[in-house]
């Protein structure tokens, strides 16, 4: 009964003090003479007076003064906000937070700083800005989802606040990264048609290799994970599992939060085959038209690549008539009981646009011009898929950006309209290169390249190459514009002077050659290009000691010093679906010179052909033909500087670079007039490196000669003079560019031939 009594006292008493204070809290209103602000220190009391319900000459509520207390509390300036009243003058009254002085890391090894900076910026917390502890529970959960992106699930971050002058702090994350969580186990469970092993080889993550430090194919991704599971449903898709799923995806990481199990639990179902397809809809009265762009087969296997190739197809071509808003829908319908699926191809057209507006995102660099006059697809015309589609691959063919990409948007209130947006995220497009080597045939050569493809954000390319090699000296300028017309005509201007010797002694001969050309590329048809120019050509022969036989009679014929007027004519197609790695596609390329004046006179002409064949998702085949042939031009001989030369990576690997071609009585090679190269290539993954394609292993077959010296068209009368080798080699997209290091073996060589078993090239693809 006592504690009863107690309690209710206490609650009596409690009660009364809300009283009383309610009452001593509450103001009267009053019309406000003044505004006074204590507290500050580095916030503005300007920032206070705007944002502030109440002004000098307004009349002050408490309902007012709690609104105040609100506002200023929003801004997140202030870790205490209180308002008092002294007669008719309003006191506001602050306690400012503390601001971060700086944010420095401390253990942080897997990222470079700007990194983490960024993202802790992202989520609010930077130098200068109010320090909050919020936000910084917050930092700290965002740099462990940092580090669990990258598979350091045992990371941990502390934070040290050191409190500094002027109400500020610093901030330290202490981080212990741990050793990155690796998969130590991938089980796959339910397939009964394919083998575990076959399912997990399609995959990009795995248990690990003597490569794993490289390709760090063994930590574990989510992202990567999905990843690899669509690649495993698509590969059920595609051979006709119609019904195929993937049941759940377990991970299950160790308490010592290093290793991880994943399981992947699937349904195969049941292989179906393609009884039929017809098409229902709108299909604009051209139905056989889209039958042609069907690419499913009756009869085969259900696949679901055919399938999207199809819809897409129907799609796109709906687009070239101004239906950009087009839908078609395979629908199957499943006979269980045969394992038949009859395919209804649904299309509904919609209702055509034009295009009003196109816009140009993410070009910080780039101007505007740059990509629009790339443009096929014209503003106030009709929406043509066709043309948007040439338009987003001639953007992307610059080689400016990372990526390129076309959204549609429709215009509010006008169905018939539709503007476009294309994205770009740019890359960088300069390169610069120093390297110095040492040989015993080329003595120390330093050497330095500077290249810029967008100079300026212009589209032009700008570029400079220096060799200081005793033996190769080599100054290069060269410049391209790419739009010297308004209808895409380019013009390229070179400037170089090259000297060659064969010896670093300055007794032997010298071959210098300087010259300047222009050139212009006209756009034939959106994928062929022709070229033509004209240069201006020196080359004086110094002589000296082991001046060759031809060297000496050309010189004594037409003297030491030639000039030539080379005139070029060239045509280059290129679809390969990369330039540094391909795995599909061709490239062609022609050019012929010819000098029709001056001292040397002469007709030279080049053809490169490469294929590249997919065999499967690792393996790729390539082909590759080089040929070119010189003759002189009216009665004067074929320039002997002019000649061809062969050996080494581009041509005939493991001869020594350069060293194959006919040689004078003192044994030195002069090259000749004709060349010959076919080159046959297997690429696969390198062992250990799953499926990166920025590092392979190959094998090549190698077949090439170099004739002459008379100009003769008939390569095959010098068919005795082919060489050939086999090998095995590697090749890495270096961040220098590609580097190719192959170990060759000749097969058919000459006792006179020079042997180099190992060759290494950086920017070469054969």
């Amino acid at each position: 009964m006592q504690f009863n009594r107690f309690r209710l006292n206490m609650l009596a008493s409690l009660v009364s003090l809300v009283l009383v204070s309610q009452t001593a809290l509450a103001v009267e209103p009053f019309k406000v003479r003044d505004i006074r602000i204590e507290g500050l220190q580095r916030v503005e009391p300007g920032t206070i007076f705007v944002s502030l319900p109440v002004q000098v000459g307004d009349t002050y509520t408490d309902d007012k003064g709690s609104a105040a207390i609100r506002t200023l509390f929003g801004l997140g300036l202030f870790k205490d906000v209180r308002i008092e009243v002294n007669g008719d003058i309003l006191v506001v009254v602050v306690e400012e937070r503390p601001t971060v002085g700086s944010v420095e890391f401390v253990g942080t090894k897997e990222f470079d700083k700007e990194v983490l900076v960024k993202s802790l910026r992202d989520v609010g917390l930077a130098d200068g800005r109010p320090f909050d502890k919020a936000q910084l529970d917050r930092a700290e959960q965002e740099l462990k989802r940092q580090y669990i992106n990258r598979s350091l699930y045992a990371a941990q971050v502390v934070t040290t606040v050191t409190p500094i002058e002027r109400n500020r702090v610093n901030l330290t994350f202490t981080v212990t990264e741990g050793e990155p969580a690796k998969i130590s186990d991938i089980r796959i469970v339910g397939n009964k048609v394919f083998g575990e092993s076959t399912l997990r080889g399609l995959f990009d993550l795995d248990t690990g290799g003597w490569m794993s430090w490289y390709t760090k194919s063994n930590r574990y991704s989510r992202a990567k994970l999905n990843a690899d599971i669509e690649t495993l449903r698509s590969y059920y898709m595609t051979r006709g599992y119609l019904e195929f799923k993937v049941d759940s995806t377990q991970v299950a990481i160790a308490p010592n939060k290093t290793d991880i199990d994943i399981t992947i639990n699937i349904t195969e179902g049941e292989r179906f085959v393609v009884s039929g397809i017809k098409l229902a809809g709108n299909y604009l009265s051209k139905d056989d038209e889209f039958k042609t762009l069907i690419a499913i087969r009756p009869g085969q296997a259900y696949n679901a690549d055919e399938v999207a190739r199809t819809t897409k197809a129907f799609t796109d071509y709906f687009g070239n008539f101004g239906y950009a808003f087009a839908r078609v829908e395979a629908r199957p319908e499943i006979d269980r009981v045969n394992n038949r699926v009859a395919l209804t191809l649904q299309a509904d057209p919609s209702r055509r646009a034009y295009v009003r507006k196109i816009n140009v995102a993410g070009n910080h660099r780039t101007r505007d011009v740059v990509v629009r006059r790339e443009f096929r697809q014209l503003e106030s015309s009709w929406y043509d898929g066709d043309k948007i589609r040439l338009s987003r691959d001639r953007v992307d063919r610059l080689g400016y950006f990372g990526e390129v990409s076309v959204e549609t948007q429709e215009v509010p209130g006008s169905p018939d309209q539709v503007d476009l947006t294309l994205l770009v995220t740019e890359k960088p497009t300069g390169s610069l290169s120093l390297g110095a080597g040492f040989s015993s045939g080329d003595g120390l050569g330093l050497s330095f390249g500077l290249k810029q493809e967008n100079a300026f954000g212009s589209g032009n390319s700008l570029g400079v190459q220096v060799n200081t090699s005793k033996i190769n000296r080599v100054l290069v300028l060269n410049t391209t514009d790419p739009y010297f017309t308004a209808d895409g005509v380019s013009r390229t201007i070179d400037v170089y002077q090259k000297t060659s010797s064969p010896y670093q002694d300055q007794s032997y001969y010298k071959l210098i050659t300087s010259g300047a050309a222009m050139r212009f590329g006209v756009p034939f048809t959106e994928i062929d290009t022709v070229f033509f120019g004209a240069g201006y050509e020196k080359t004086t022969i110094e002589p000296g000691t082991l001046l060759p036989t031809s060297y000496l009679n050309y010189a004594n014929e037409y003297g030491y010093s030639s000039s030539a007027l080379p005139f070029t004519v060239g045509w280059a197609r290129d679809s390969r679906d990369s330039a540094l790695a391909p795995t599909k596609g061709r490239l062609q390329r022609a050019n012929a010179e010819w000098s029709f004046a001056g001292d040397a006179r002469y007709l030279r002409a080049t053809y490169q052909f490469q294929q590249y064949v997919p065999l499967s998702k690792q393996y790729t085949a390539a082909f590759n033909a080089d040929v070119g042939w010189g003759t002189a031009a009216g009665d004067r001989s074929f320039p002997v500087f002019k000649n061809f030369y062969g050996g080494g990576l581009g041509s005939v690997r493991g001869f020594e670079q350069g060293s194959l071609g006919p040689q004078d009585i003192s044994g030195t090679v002069v090259g000749g007039s004709r060349k010959a190269n076919l080159n046959f290539e297997v690429l696969a993954p390198f062992p250990g490196a799953g499926n990166d394609r920025s590092l392979r292993m190959y094998s090549f077959l190698d077949i090439g000669m170099v004739g002459g010296p008379d100009g003769g068209l008939a390569i095959n009368a010098d068919a005795n003079n082919f060489r050939s080798s086999v090998g095995v080699g590697i090749s890495w997209i270096s961040p220098v560019g590609p580097l190719r290091l192959a170990l060759a073996k000749p097969i058919r060589k000459f006792d006179s031939d020079r042997i180099q078993t190992m060759q290494f090239q950086i920017g070469t693809s054969f």
